[in-house]
């Protein structure tokens, strides 16, 4: 069967493929799978929002230096379930998680210009023990709103890693058996990976912001607080039942005006 959302179609047999290298690699790329007319509305919303929240007190969380962590109001264009209810992307979802699963997280990582390598890190410890391999029950769904280059800080990670006990992955990472890897995007792209894998952001040496969105999905049990999602009852309403489900989201008659930032610890 043939899933077809705007010129791009991905058959059965490639959403195995993705999720297949999901599993493996902790990480999958998927190339041009959102129109540029999208990723355009959101860079020029983000834009406006950015300037708004720098002026605002805790309006953006800091992530290390000249690094920050943004949360998206449930507003348009970044209320858009053509982008965070993708056929493609629950396509490979439902291939990787074994229960149901819920949205919980609509942000954006920003490195500026003057930020530095963040040290090596995950963002959600094991389930159990590093001797116990977990599964993936949580995962990131991250795509650009700018082109991604190796000046303006790509997001780096050691495919494998998120299956292995930290420290043992960090040594494999030192001695250069597993590379950390940047991954360089276009706008249109997107990258499904476990939080788990270990990763780090790469300094912005350039004089513009780098917005990558990240959605965050996890198991239906896994308890979420340091992200929220916050939805106008109006537009909670209009979305089917399937999605709705799919939210754990505070549904509230009007939208705060200031949002204030509170994930700010975010590194194991």
């Amino acid at each position: 069967m043939i899933q077809e959302v705007g010129t791009t179609k991905f058959t059965a047999a490639e959403l195995d493929r993705l999720a297949a290298e999901l599993n493996r690699d902790g990480i999958c790329i998927i190339r041009g799978l959102f129109a540029r007319q999208i990723i355009e509305e959101w860079a020029q919303a983000f834009d406006a929002l950015f300037k708004l929240r720098q002026n605002q007190p805790a309006g953006l969380a800091p992530r290390e230096q000249a690094r920050y962590y943004l949360t998206f109001p449930w507003v348009q264009p970044f209320a858009n379930r053509e982008v965070f209810a993708h056929l493609v992307i629950l396509g490979v979802l439902n291939r990787v998680f074994f229960q149901e699963y819920k949205l919980v997280q609509l942000a954006a990582d920003i490195p500026c210009q003057g930020s530095d390598y963040q040290e090596i890190h995950r963002d959600f410890r094991p389930l159990f023990s590093d001797q116990i391999v977990t599964p993936l029950y949580a995962l990131a769904v991250n795509f650009p709103l700018v082109e991604v280059t190796p000046d303006n800080g790509p997001f780096q990670m050691a495919r494998g890693t998120h299956v292995m006990p930290r420290d043992e992955a960090l040594m494999k990472i030192k001695s250069g058996e597993i590379a950390m890897e940047s991954f360089y995007m276009q706008p249109g792209d997107v990258t499904i990976r476990s939080p788990l894998a270990m990763h780090r952001g790469s300094p912005n040496r350039t004089n513009q912001p780098r917005p990558m969105v990240v959605m965050g999905y996890v198991m239906h049990w896994l308890h979420t607080p340091k992200v929220d999602l916050m939805l106008p009852r109006d537009y909670y309403q209009s979305l089917p039942q399937e999605l709705q489900e799919m939210l754990r989201c505070e549904v509230v008659e009007q939208l705060p005006e200031n949002k204030v930032e509170t994930y700010v610890n975010f590194k194991y």
